[in-house]
């Protein structure tokens, strides 16, 4: 990190008002700018470091709102990624951490974890699934692994259907390319299936590469920088050379991976950046694309019945595609959709990744609050486009709570006009 972008710093506070972890703690040692002022002082050797050190930089969501709102432009994000490599190289980091970056590093690897945990969640006791949690997450209501990897039991190109939307041509309009993350691949396959769905409708031929992996994120936010570098050119590799209109992602913290990391890791490894930047230039959150193509878009005419639809806006939707808003106009155009926005919309789940396992208590306060606004529209399907902020959203519910939680794609797919 630079001297220079730490001296930007004018402790405005601006950054205070944005932070999901300020706002809950109400604590200065966990707002950006006292991030920053710490690591500056690190950087000065005017201070040691620490487990304290380590805990206050990692308590923290890497949602980056604070660079999003910084007046003077600092790059929060990439300083505090590598400040947390600095802290796990001197200080390591917990068995639970190590295991995920392990298994995340190779995609064999994370495919046989995969496959123990499925086996595993058949044979959890029902009452230790239900008095045992994962973070602020009792296992009971942890989703079901695919029962096939998403990747796996799709074919690698898909063509369009032949009548395609509203088109009376029933030509193929173009080709996209999809990276579908490890969650939408291992967990959440319905997202999967409901995005190829539309495409399909919409006229597009989809290619799924293979040999896509990780998005790298989880490995860079943990300090694993060698670790994410081998899978950000794994990732180039596969994406790269392709004929394509856009490059899609149906979850946006696997899109600012692709859009902005990528091009700014290679380059600072002294490497040339020229593919990371093409695949950049393509990336486009799934929701976007959609609302782009929307009146191509044939709705079942049979369905009458409204259904009551609220939305949570994930962080990176929000802060690196801007898309939030995009997400909820698209909502609100649905024919057969009743939009309920609560309160805040726009404010952090407590997800972030391993944030709801390393920090519970915090996470739990987040996430039952958004819960309570949630109910309070008295909506019966809760979307979000981002896989983490369902597992958290829909973790943290009471079988009594009557809310579903899915992504947009699914509910979109759903009411299409059959061909």
């Amino acid at each position: 990190m630079t001297e220079k972008s730490l001296q930007n710093c004018g402790k405005c506070g601006l950054c205070l008002s944005v932070c999901p972890v300020y706002k809950t703690l109400k604590q200065e040692q966990s707002s950006p700018r006292a991030k920053l002022q710490l690591i500056k002082a690190h950087d000065n050797d005017t201070l040691a470091t620490s487990p304290l050190l380590k805990e206050i930089v990692s308590k923290c969501l890497m949602c980056g709102s604070c660079a999003a709102n910084c007046p003077s432009g600092i790059d929060h994000y990439s300083i505090f990624m590598e400040m947390r490599e600095k802290m796990v190289e001197t200080l390591g980091e917990t068995p639970a951490i190590k295991s995920l970056i392990y298994l995340l590093g190779r995609e064999y690897r994370l495919k046989f974890g995969v496959g123990l945990a499925r086996t595993g969640q058949k044979f959890v006791p029902g009452r230790f699934a239900k008095n045992h949690k994962l973070g602020n997450i009792p296992l009971k209501n942890f989703p079901k692994l695919n029962d096939i990897p998403f990747r796996k039991a799709n074919d690698e190109i898909i063509l369009p259907d032949k009548r395609s939307g509203k088109r009376s041509d029933k030509k193929q309009i173009g080709t996209v390319l999809y990276f579908t993350g490890c969650a939408t691949n291992y967990l959440y396959d319905d997202t999967g299936l409901a995005f190829i769905g539309i495409l399909k409708h919409l006229g597009y031929k989809i290619i799924i590469p293979k040999n896509q992996t990780c998005c790298s994120i989880p490995l860079l936010f943990h300090g694993a920088k060698d670790r994410a570098l081998k899978n950000i050119t794994t990732n180039i590799n596969a994406l790269k050379g392709h004929a394509v209109d856009a490059i899609l992602v149906d979850c946006s913290t696997c899109g600012e991976a692709l859009k902005n990391e990528y091009p700014r890791m290679i380059e600072k490894q002294g490497f040339d950046p020229l593919e990371a930047k093409k695949i950049a230039a393509k990336v486009q959150d799934s929701l976007s694309f959609i609302d782009q193509h929307f009146d191509n878009l044939e709705f079942d005419s049979n369905i009458t019945d409204k259904l009551s639809v609220t939305y949570h806006a994930p962080c990176h939707t929000r802060n690196s595609f801007g898309s939030h808003i995009i997400a909820e106009n698209l909502l609100q155009k649905l024919p057969f959709v009743n939009y309920k926005k609560t309160v805040d919309v726009n404010e952090c789940c407590g997800g972030g990744g391993t944030f709801f396992y390393e920090y519970p208590k915090v996470s739990k306060k987040m996430v039952d609050k958004k819960i309570e606004n949630a109910k309070a529209v008295q909506a019966s399907l809760w979307t979000t486009d981002c896989p983490v902020c369902r597992m958290n959203l829909a973790g943290n519910l009471n079988d009594n709570d009557n809310l579903q939680v899915l992504h947009p794609l699914t509910l979109i797919h759903s009411a299409l006009k059959q061909t």
